[in-house]
């Protein structure tokens, strides 16, 4: 008979379990500090022996890396989604910028798609306030939250959408995004492009997926990235108009 004995999971074994589960959903992120031995464990209701076993094992999962003297860290595991090399080669040509916003706005529309129909009233609360701090940050005329507020509303609507691969490859995307390494938000600021409609963007994505409209969130994710698309192509042009210029000028000035 193919039947065997069922044995009682090893609390060390339960714990891996949990942990790894938040860090596949993105509960848990690269970077991020675990508590206190004491403190995981009274949280959990293991020992702190069985606690230790589990960190054990996803240290050598590659999962959980531990800094001497800070204490138990989520790994940077999406440091692998790209070899460094491919990483300069992307900031190298510019064509990546453009095929990286296509990619965007494909990944992205479904997300937004797919957000209004499956989020929960918590993930829409979530959205939300990432918009509402938005707002605040743009009555604060604070350019560097800004950013940092315009990807973290994007992956909560990522996170709404409930697709645990889409979560993780957007979030390695949208951290070359803040490093800079596709565009930068005051490039588009050269091109006319205001914080301001932007912001109205942005609140569009945000009042369709309240709605619970899939269809008007994608147009509205969709809408959002052709304006930045079309914005970093202006820019781009307006660079190329302006050095030939100043080719024009420095060659009248040695005439």
């Amino acid at each position: 008979m193919p039947f065997q004995k069922v044995t009682p999971e090893k609390l060390s074994t339960a714990v891996t379990r949990q942990i790894e589960k938040l860090i596949l959903r993105g509960i848990l992120r690269p970077g991020e500090r675990l508590p206190s031995e004491r403190e995981l464990a009274e949280k959990l209701g293991v020992s702190r022996p069985s606690l230790r076993e589990a960190v054990a094992e996803l240290q050598d999962k590659g999962l959980l890396t531990s800094r001497a003297g800070a204490g138990i860290f989520v790994a940077d595991v999406l440091g692998s989604a790209f070899s460094p090399a491919l990483i300069r080669l992307f900031a190298d040509h510019d064509e990546a910028v453009f095929d990286y916003i296509a990619f965007r706005r494909d990944l992205e529309g479904l997300a937004a798609e797919r957000a209004a129909r499956l989020a929960s009233d918590t993930d829409l609360q979530v959205v939300q306030a990432v918009f509402d701090k938005m707002e605040n940050a743009h009555t604060k005329r604070s350019a560097k939250a800004e950013a940092q507020l315009d990807a973290e509303f994007h992956m909560s609507i990522i996170e709404a959408s409930h697709n645990v691969v889409m979560l993780h490859m957007m979030r390695s995307m949208f951290q070359l995004l803040q490093e800079g390494v596709f565009y930068n938000r005051q490039v588009m600021f050269k091109q006319r492009t205001t914080r301001g409609a932007l912001l109205d963007q942005h609140r569009a994505i945000n009042a369709a997926l309240q709605a619970r409209d899939g269809e008007a969130a994608r147009a509205a994710v969709i809408a959002h990235l052709d304006y930045v698309e079309k914005s970093l192509a202006d820019q781009q042009k307006a660079d190329r108009n302006e050095a030939i210029a100043l080719q024009r000028f420095q060659h009248e000035q040695s005439r």
